[in-house]
């Protein structure tokens, strides 16, 4: 059987699961990899569905409260996104799927050259700067191809050509939903590679709980 690491290399994603249910998130990322604090605070993210009207604005709960999440990638608008994102089910619903859709390859269909060369900023200051970002930027471990409707926009023509022709990509394609849904059942995604997005919440599945953790590296 191939490693997590080797999944996750491989195909963008590795799901597992009802993966040790009885250890905590924390634990379970600390065994996978090198888990991130974002400002020193818990590793370990609580995602529960919120409506708009009781979210905080400028959030995705608080744009689309209980509807679909767009594609992104977590963290499109900083200078160095986390490298991978664990999702882990406490209370789960088959019926609010995490969808996946291969950034890689859609990026390869519009051209990497060109996403290389598509200059997008921030739509707010990151720690009170706006900086210049690329779509698809190599850097010394690979690649980092960013996408987020919402928190990323062009910043050159290149850049309004290349967000563009992803955005209608990304449109034509199809995903892959994975249900979280069974206390332990646990994903790992290539931030760097892979687009998610939440399906809508119906009636019945506002108790969805998912732990996020942010990783550095797989061992």
């Amino acid at each position: 059987m191939d490693s997590l690491r080797d999944q996750v290399l491989e195909r963008g994603y590795a799901f597992m699961p009802a993966w040790r249910p009885e250890q905590s998130a924390a634990n379970v990322a600390a065994s996978f990899g090198e888990p991130l604090s974002l400002g020193g605070g818990d590793p370990v993210h609580a995602l529960t569905p919120v409506s708009k009207e009781a979210s905080t604005p400028n959030t995705y709960s608080g744009l689309y409260g209980l509807e679909d999440f767009p594609f992104h990638t977590d963290m499109a608008h900083w200078r160095a996104p986390p490298r991978y994102l664990m999702l882990r089910c406490v209370v789960g619903f088959k019926e609010v799927p995490t969808r996946l859709i291969d950034g890689l390859e859609l990026a390869r269909r519009v051209g990497l050259d060109r996403l290389a060369r598509a200059i997008v900023r921030p739509r707010r200051p990151v720690q009170g700067k706006l900086s210049l970002l690329r779509i698809y930027q190599p850097v010394e471990e690979g690649a980092v191809l960013r996408w987020d409707e919402i928190f990323i926009q062009p910043a050159s023509t290149a850049g309004e050509e290349g967000y563009t022709e992803f955005g209608m990509a990304l449109r034509l394609s199809d995903e892959e939903p994975v249900a979280l849904a069974t206390p332990g059942d646990t994903l790992v995604v290539d931030n760097w590679r892979m687009l998610h997005g939440r399906a809508p919440v119906p009636a019945g599945c506002e108790g969805r709980r998912l732990d996020r953790v942010y990783l550095r590296r797989l061992h």
